[in-house]
């Protein structure tokens, strides 16, 4: 799978007292990256999780590395790739970049779930998500 790009602007509600984003809105930046990145796949994912009998992916892991701080009005770009799958499990490398400066680095665990439990994930994604020779976004 190529890397899927998400240009981000960062808005003022995105910053905290000093002028710096803060450290939770690089989350939901991800968050972003993530689902657009799945439903470019997939398409939306109310209608995956209506037309594979509930399945939804929760956020199992995240470690994240803080490098550098964004202020407001910086154009970011998200960067997502699948660096590995298993069974039920779908490891994806994350950056936030401003230009080729790398801001923010992530690596996430996400659970294939359905009901509560872990399932595989479905061939069909599994097919679609699979990494790029490089594990790096």
């Amino acid at each position: 799978m190529t890397p899927h790009c998400l240009p981000v602007r960062v808005y003022y509600e995105d910053t905290d007292f000093s002028g710096f984003v803060y450290h939770a809105s690089y989350l939901r930046f991800m968050e972003r990256g993530r689902t657009e990145m799945l439903r470019g796949l997939a398409g939306d994912q109310s209608e995956l999780h209506r037309d594979a009998d509930g399945l939804v992916f929760v956020v199992r892991r995240m470690t994240l590395d803080y490098r550098r701080p964004a202020v407001m009005d910086d154009l970011l770009t998200v960067v997502t790739a699948t660096s590995e799958l298993r069974g039920a499990s779908l490891h994806l490398a994350q950056e936030v970049r401003r230009g080729d400066e790398v801001l923010v680095s992530a690596a996430v665990v996400v659970a294939c779930v359905r009901n509560g439990r872990a399932i595989r994930l479905p061939e069909s994604l599994r097919r679609r998500m699979a990494p790029a020779s490089s594990t790096e976004p």
